[in-house]
Parts: structure tokens; C-alpha cells; sequence
């Protein structure tokens, strides 16, 4: 018994110290208990769920901090590597394009009611436009690339079909084209970018005050 309790005392005065100095502890457990830093890895069977937090993650650091963010911000956001998110999408401007989809999506739902109205419309871009400015800049500063004309297509479709009804009622004169929309919502985006998000709501709203006298 004697030589038992001599190699268990050998076995624990070699077993490996943790950051605190105690022996035995695995490392394992001290590579995992840093705090909580990062999200526990999904693992490769959890494709949609890392590609959901990468949208949502984008969606939120280019919201704050416009559509040159560095992409690490959004992967540490998301809780992925960033192995994962090139893996989901290859450059930036296809992971904006996903974060952007769930807006556009959004435009098109209200649209589809049957009592929307172009206001209805420019409101909610409006919104979208103060919580994240960066998406409008992509589809301004991308106009070429295919995925983001088909983007800027569907939305004009939608500004198009409501624009003869309020042209009818009176709230916007004959002359605007669906064009000119468009551009008073990239200027408007312009504006917001450069606005601190405190003061983003009311620059808007000073800012179609302008605008509208220009679309009356």
C-alpha cells in the first residue's frame, strides 16, 4: 500500500498547474471557462443557425457602424469564426446583401396590404434607413453588380406601383417619377449616416419636411 500512495502522489505532483496554480485541473475546463468571451462553437452541423447570427450580427455592426466595418466585428458578434463566415459568404457585399434581404422583404409585406400607401412606404424605408443607414449605401455604391440591381429593382417596383394613387390623391405632384424617390431616400440616407444615432430621428424628419416640398 505504502508504494500505492507513493506513485498517486507522483501522478498528482506531475499533473499539469491551471492559470490559478492548482494541480489536476483539466485543460480542457481552463481553455473553456475564460468568461464567456466567445459563444460556445455551433459545429459544422449547424450551418443555418451560424448563417442566421452572421445576418443578424452584419445587420447590427453595419447598422452602427456602416458598410466598411471590419468583418471580424460581425463574425465576434455572431459567435463564429471567421473561417465560418467566409464560409457562408465569400465577400462583404454578399453577407450586406443577406442582412439587407430581411429589409426588403419587410417593404414588400407592407406593400402587399391592401390599404398601404406610398407614405406608408417611405416611412418604413425611412426607418430602416435611421437604424441602418449602410444598407441604402451599398445599393447606391454597388449599383453595377447584379445582385444589387435586382435588389434596387424591387424596390423601385414597389415605390412604383404606389406612386400613381398618391399622385391622385394629391400628396405628390405629376412630375415625380419613381426616380425621384429613390433619390430622396439616398439623400436622406446620405444625412443619417453622418448623423450621430441620437439625433438620427429628428434629421430625418427635418429632412422630408424639405424634401416633400420638392416632390408636392
Amino acid at each position: 500500500m505504502p508504494q500505492a500512495r507513493r506513485a498517486t502522489s507522483a501522478a498528482s505532483a506531475s499533473a499539469p498547474r491551471d492559470a490559478s496554480g492548482v494541480r489536476g485541473v483539466s485543460g480542457a475546463r481552463s481553455a473553456g471557462g475564460a468568461g464567456g468571451a466567445r459563444k460556445e462553437n455551433r459545429g459544422p452541423g449547424a450551418a443555418a443557425e451560424n448563417r442566421a447570427a452572421l445576418v443578424a450580427a452584419a445587420r447590427e455592426v453595419f447598422g452602427s457602424e456602416g458598410f466598411d466595418a471590419p468583418l471580424s466585428a460581425v463574425a465576434r458578434r455572431a459567435g463564429v469564426g471567421q473561417g465560418s463566415l467566409y464560409r457562408h459568404f465569400p465577400d462583404r457585399l454578399s453577407l450586406a446583401l443577406a442582412a439587407f434581404a430581411e429589409n426588403l422583404a419587410s417593404l414588400e409585406a407592407a406593400a402587399q396590404q391592401p390599404d398601404s400607401t406610398l407614405d406608408d412606404l417611405l416611412a418604413l424605408l425611412t426607418e430602416q434607413v435611421i437604424d441602418a443607414a449602410a444598407f441604402l449605401d451599398m445599393l447606391s455604391g454597388h449599383a453595377g453588380d447584379p445582385r444589387v440591381a435586382a435588389m434596387s429593382e424591387r424596390v423601385t417596383a414597389v415605390l412604383a406601383a404606389k406612386l400613381p394613387d398618391a399622385q391622385r390623391a394629391g400628396g405628390y405632384g405629376a412630375h415625380v417619377e419613381t426616380s425621384d424617390l429613390l433619390l430622396a431616400i439616398r439623400m436622406l440616407s446620405g444625412l443619417v449616416t453622418k448623423t450621430p444615432a441620437a439625433e438620427r430621428r429628428a434629421t430625418a424628419d427635418r429632412a422630408w419636411l424639405l424634401l416633400r416640398r420638392a416632390l408636392a
